[in-house]
Parts: structure tokens; C-alpha cells; sequence
């Protein structure tokens, strides 16, 4: 199983302890695309830097952060339409409801993308779960 995969799974598990299961779908592939970015960029450079994976959430907002060691801002691309590579921004782009980057203070940068959490969906009053 790679990192990404990994960061996937624990957020997961984290996303349904926050009681967030109906945003989970798109919370995960969101970690997916962060942290698979992150990592490709740090091979890329020879970096040995770990990433760092942060969850935040409020009533409000979910928030999905992936540092990395490098300062190069994100650079979405262009792509064919049945490439299977260059779409991670656009993904994350389409399905959050903000993302952005930035440079923090002990060095790197920062992505992240929120999403609205909003109430969880409930069941009609009798009906099973």
C-alpha cells in the first residue's frame, strides 16, 4: 500500500469519528490528490523530507492540509482529457469548495482545501439507518 493510499485510509477513519461520512467520498479522493502531489514533487526533487498530513474541522468547514519541504507553488497543468495524469488540482478545484496554498513560517508549503460540512443528513424519523 503507498503513503497516499495510507493517508486515505486513516483520514477515513478519522472523517467517520468526526461523524462527516456524508462529505467522506470527496474528503478522501481530496487527500488522495494532495498527498499523491506531494509526494511525486518531493521524489522528484530528492528531497528525504517527510510530508505532513493535517485534518481540521469545525461546524462550518472541514480543512485538508499536505505540507511539504519544497516552496514551489502547486502548478496545475493542462491535460488531455483521457490522460491519467496532471489531474489532481483540477479534481481537487472541482470538488472543494476553496483550496489555495501557502508558505509557512519554519519553511516548505502548504495545500489545502476546505469543504463545507454543513449538518449531516439524517433519516426520516422511523425509517432505518
Amino acid at each position: 500500500m503507498c503513503s497516499s493510499d495510507l493517508a486515505r485510509l486513516h483520514a477515513r477513519h478519522i472523517f467517520k469519528e468526526w461523524n462527516l461520512a456524508h462529505i467522506a467520498d470527496d474528503a478522501e479522493l481530496i487527500v488522495s490528490e494532495l498527498t499523491t502531489n506531494a509526494l511525486k514533487a518531493t521524489r522528484a526533487q530528492r528531497e528525504s523530507q517527510p510530508i505532513v498530513l493535517h485534518l481540521l474541522a469545525s461546524d462550518d468547514y472541514l480543512v485538508i492540509q499536505v505540507w511539504d519541504a519544497l516552496t514551489a507553488a502547486p502548478d496545475p497543468r493542462p491535460h488531455a482529457v483521457d490522460a491519467e495524469a496532471g489531474r489532481g488540482l483540477e479534481i481537487v478545484a472541482l470538488i472543494s469548495d476553496r483550496w489555495g496554498y501557502y508558505h509557512p513560517a519554519e519553511g516548505g508549503k502548504a495545500v489545502w482545501a476546505a469543504l463545507i460540512t454543513g449538518a449531516a443528513p439524517t433519516s426520516p424519523e422511523g425509517a432505518g439507518a
